[in-house]
């Protein structure tokens, strides 16, 4: 079983992946771990905030994996930014019954209200880098972009409104 976990930045897709982990012991892939290795090593030129080119960079990587994963009867988490609203066309049907996704996403309501629990649980599971520059503006219009995204694709999200807790059960 693939268990897919994405969203924006902040919305707890790395502390899920962790529950998961402890919950089916199932392990997990962050996609920023493999966009960094490759940056550090120079596999690549682009930088960690060249976020769109990553997603093209990343996700032909990351897709073959999965296969594999499916292929050799294993299970994995895979959780990131970097996976494409349409990931579902790069599978065949027997693949696609493998795999369970979920999007995280906060209204700008969540937002406002919450922004100081949002910046201080950024590091609950791995210790961040200087993240400052993350304007509440920011988070917002992306949280609202991917929300349009996901209803365009009809892919399934939670969508926290007034209270969130980091806790889903997939159907496996």
């Amino acid at each position: 079983m693939i268990l897919l976990i994405s969203g924006a930045s902040h919305t707890g897709k790395t502390a899920l992946a962790q529950k998961l982990l402890e919950r089916y012991h199932y392990p997990y892939l962050s996609i920023d771990h493999l966009k960094m290795g490759l940056i550090r090593s120079r596999q690549t030129t682009l930088t960690p905030t060249d976020d769109e080119k990553l997603t093209d960079y990343l996700w032909p990587i990351v897709k073959e994996m999965i296969k594999t994963v499916v292929e050799n009867q294993q299970n994995l988490i895979v959780e990131g930014c970097y996976i494409p609203f349409d990931w579902d066309k790069d599978f065949s049907t027997d693949t696609l019954a493998q795999i369970r996704h979920i999007w995280l996403i906060f209204s700008e309501s969540y937002i406002r209200t919450h922004w100081d629990d949002i910046k201080r649980y950024a590091s609950v599971i791995e210790r961040r880098m200087d993240d400052s520059d993350l304007s509440m503006e920011q988070l917002i219009l992306e949280n609202e972009e991917i929300l349009r995204q996901c209803q365009r694709y009809g892919c399934r999200y939670i969508l926290a409104d007034e209270s969130y807790t980091v806790d889903y059960t997939f159907e496996i």
